[in-house]
């Protein structure tokens, strides 16, 4: 059974935002919504200070808490481990906002476009299929999944700081790279099995993944 997972490089990571751009140019979101976006710090002192970028997205864990508290089963797991909001199904309780570990859903209730009122035809198209008073996070790009395409996060990444693939198979890149570097989950102490590593440095690691 595939289970669809990604990998961050921390240190190929150079904070350019064209995963950031890619996921909004491609999902359409509103102005207040990022399925994907870039957390920049400042490390040391002049003259040795430094700046780390951290991409932050869904996790699609395989024990999705946010999944576990929707009242209305609105969020699903697919079988192939990413985790989707139906948005015809999702009422707006946004108690998967309180139970996601990683305070990833975000909720829309509805705003102006990037132009203001006047809405351009790109986002009357786009901005039809978020549901007022809904959550919104990332669906890892399922429709592009599903044609055998990456997600447009990975495609448009020019320092090859994000990948994604099966980790059930042995051979996927994904499971290549944790074999490579050493790796972490975030949080994963909470039991919630997240799809996401992130890459720290060199020295392999075991094939992550799990059901």
């Amino acid at each position: 059974m595939v289970r669809w997972g990604f990998t961050v490089d921390l240190e190929r990571c150079v904070g350019c935002m064209g995963c950031v751009i890619a996921c909004k140019a491609e999902n359409g979101t509103p102005p207040s919504i990022h399925w994907m976006k870039v957390v920049e710090q400042e490390e040391g002192e002049f003259p040795y200070a430094k700046r780390t970028f951290t991409p932050l997205r869904c996790n699609h864990c395989s024990d999705p808490a946010c999944a576990k508290a929707c009242p209305t089963g609105a969020i699903v797991k697919r079988p192939d481990g990413i985790v989707v909001i139906d948005q015809d199904v999702c009422i707006g309780t946004m108690a998967c906002m309180s139970a996601c570990p990683y305070y990833v859903p975000y909720r829309w209730d509805g705003e102006e476009g990037y132009y203001g009122d006047e809405k351009v035809p790109y986002e009357v198209e786009k901005y039809s299929q978020f549901k007022k008073g809904t959550a919104q996070k990332c669906h890892f790009c399922y429709h592009r999944i599903d044609e055998g395409r990456p997600p447009a996060c990975v495609e448009a990444c020019p320092a090859d700081a994000l990948n994604y693939g099966d980790l059930e198979d042995p051979e996927s890149r994904v499971n290549e790279l944790l074999r490579q570097k050493k790796h972490i989950r975030p949080r994963e102490e909470l039991g919630t099995n997240p799809g996401l590593f992130y890459l720290t440095g060199k020295g392999g690691g075991t094939v992550g993944g799990g059901k």
